[in-house]
């Protein structure tokens, strides 16, 4: 039994994805468990205040954004150990870029119970406000999720250049520090004219979403003084002239459901 299948909440621990920003993108799990945790642990520098709306008007609210990992996990556990329940609220989803491995050890040395509730990702919503799909059938079928070398590194074996290498749907995070090298290791293998969205705290009130061609990518980047919380789509899906269709709804594919009828 997970700790959510009863009414009260076990104490324990859950990890909760909040989404890019926009409070209408949490789960329904999410939201539930924010109105039902004792305790929330939120870092203010990523997650919107507005997230919180849906905690109990008695829950505890922590702000994170200026502790180190020795600090929060024994605020956790100290909380669960007193049998209350605690929200770790991460942006987008817990699984990418959320630094929530360490804790989860942590979590599990101390033998306290947790949960990880997904949430939606930025290269999700990014998607979703270009309208576009990222896996057109005879174009592009496979999505890279990155960033680009910077305090922390990335593997040799995943440097920057070899992934655009693939020509794929390259949703590029936490790399606008360093847009110009990124922008030199993409031109390797994308065109230059290659649209480009510029993704900027997407569901947050100032969002911005602009689209420019690949080698434009770093002077607008600057010239919006876009830092933080920045992710880059690069793909032919963004292309004007790009058409697909999938096999999946033709007339002429034979699936489970759908058995084609031949002519007597």
């Amino acid at each position: 039994m997970s700790l959510t299948e009863v009414q009260s909440l076990i104490p324990g621990v859950y990890i909760v994805g909040a989404g890019p920003g926009d409070p209408d993108l949490l789960t329904v799990k999410a939201q539930k468990l924010l109105a039902r945790a004792d305790v929330i642990l939120f870092a203010d520098s990523l997650v919107p205040e507005q997230i919180l709306q849906a905690a109990r008007a008695d829950a505890e609210i922590i702000q994170t954004a200026d502790k180190t990992l020795e600090e929060i996990v024994p605020l956790m556990v100290e909380r669960v150990r007193s049998g209350l329940s605690v929200v770790r609220l991460h942006s987008g989803d817990p699984s990418l870029y959320g630094a929530v491995g360490e804790q989860m050890q942590a979590l599990a040395e101390a033998s306290i119970p947790f949960e990880v509730i997904p949430g939606i990702s930025a290269f999700q919503l990014a998607a979703a406000k270009l309208k576009i799909e990222l896996t057109v059938p005879g174009i592009v079928q496979t999505i890279i999720l990155t960033r680009i070398s910077g305090r922390t590194e990335v593997p040799q074996r995943e440097e920057l250049a070899s992934l655009a290498a693939h020509q794929a749907s390259l949703c590029l995070y936490l790399s606008a520090r360093h847009v110009e090298a990124a922008q030199a290791k993409l031109m390797e293998h994308y065109p230059s004219d290659l649209p480009v969205a510029i993704c900027y705290r997407l569901g947050w009130p100032d969002e911005k979403i602009l689209l420019v061609p690949l080698d434009k990518m770093a002077v607008v980047t600057h010239e919006n003084k876009l830092i933080r919380t920045t992710m880059y789509v690069i793909s032919p899906a963004l292309a004007k002239e790009v058409q697909g269709r999938s096999r999946l709804y033709h007339p002429d594919h034979d699936q489970l459901f759908r058995q084609l009828t031949v002519d007597s």
